[in-house]
């Protein structure tokens, strides 16, 4: 359950806030009302940043569309625009 945290509360009772991201998921801190920062398990910010591939591996193993796919480019210049 995401908490929110105003900073000075995530200042003074930051062991209770980390110990809180690695029970219950990431925990919001707001400065003057607004969300300025997320504190989350380590765990968790492994899974997020792990890396998933280059991007060529990645549309290899996506899933193939009936027809397949046009690269071609258009020789068309577009329109006009007038700035």
């Amino acid at each position: 359950m995401k908490k929110t945290w105003a900073l000075q509360d995530a200042k003074n009772r930051l062991s209770e806030l980390v110990a809180e991201a690695e029970r219950s998921g990431p925990q919001v801190i707001t400065r003057r009302g607004q969300e300025t920062a997320v504190v989350l398990s380590f765990d968790e910010w492994k899974r997020l940043s792990r890396r998933r591939g280059r991007l060529i591996e990645v549309l290899r193993r996506a899933p193939r569309f009936e027809g397949g796919l046009d690269t071609r480019r258009s020789k068309d210049p577009g329109r006009e625009v007038e700035l």
